[in-house]
């Protein structure tokens, strides 16, 4: 009944009223994770495929460019290294999902990690208000725009929530795109491991496999089509019940507890990577 944004605001405005802060990352991954993977029967392959190829060399580009950025600007403005890495790597690939595999890696303490998710749980509420206005005002197409949100907004949940209430086309081109960019988590995650010298473990996302392989079923069995479109409405629902938990770890006083600099530093790279990747779908994709 109600849209994505709408939800995600039910919740903030439910925990800052009763002051009651739902302890539910689990539940909260698992919904979104089966959401997702529901979105998957709704896919066809051959569209999967093209939009990931389009959205590949901006990922690649749009990565390299803020986790660079980040750091020299973390530099510049003397924060914590480690915050510095969470919040680059979190805006540079799928937010909150990015900072939780390289936080074991760089050895991040509580504060460190739950000041870096504050940010991009703060600049994901805003996208999923603002992103699909800003598509409207631009006339953006439904490929453009599940494209731009892709590479431009943190988190998978905030991604879908703006793509599906701008149209199902931009929802499916945003999933594609967006699960294909998580999965640079593994190799850069990695790589940050190197260089940290770290043993921690990679978290790797395993649900995106179970993704492809709905977008596999929807394409190759047409006759289950009807039970699949239902799969995908549910889909849908869930995602919402998601974003208003989400919404409830939103409170006023933890974003209290942010602090200027690391604020600013996750503002500049947002809108560093969401006006660069704009101009570019309205330069390149028609």
């Amino acid at each position: 009944m109600v849209s994505p944004p709408i939800a995600l605001f039910l919740g903030i405005i439910f925990v800052n009223i009763f002051s009651q802060v739902f302890n539910a990352d689990k539940i909260i991954k698992i919904v979104l994770q089966v959401s997702i993977v529901g979105l998957g029967f709704g896919i066809n392959l051959q569209q999967a495929l093209q939009a990931g190829s389009e959205g590949f060399w901006f990922t690649v580009f749009s990565i390299a460019l803020i986790l660079i950025l980040g750091i020299i600007l973390g530099y510049f403005f003397k924060i914590d290294k480690i915050i510095t890495q969470l919040i680059s790597f979190g805006t540079a690939i799928c937010g909150g999902s990015a900072i939780a595999a390289i936080a074991p890696i760089l050895k991040a303490n509580s504060k460190q990690t739950s000041v870096s998710l504050g940010i991009i749980f703060f600049l994901n509420a805003l996208a999923l208000f603002i992103f699909p206005e800003i598509g409207q005002a631009f006339n953006l197409s439904q490929n453009q725009f599940g494209i731009w949100s892709a590479i431009a907004i943190h988190d998978t949940s905030s991604v879908v929530g703006a793509a599906s209430k701008y149209g199902h086309e931009a929802l499916q081109t945003a999933t594609t795109v967006k699960l294909a960019r998580a999965l640079w988590i593994i190799p850069l995650s990695f790589v940050f491991s190197l260089l940290n010298k770290s043993d921690g473990k990679v978290k790797i996302p395993y649900f995106i496999g179970f993704f492809v392989l709905a977008i596999l079923v929807n394409s190759y069995f047409p006759a289950i089509k009807e039970v699949t479109n239902y799969m995908v409405d549910f889909s849908k629902s869930s995602l919402k019940v998601s974003l208003f938990l989400i919404g409830t770890g939103l409170s006023f006083q933890n974003l209290k507890n942010i602090g200027i600099k690391p604020l600013f530093l996750g503002i500049i790279l947002w809108i560093v990577i969401s006006v660069i990747s704009l101009f570019a779908v309205l330069e390149f994709l028609k």
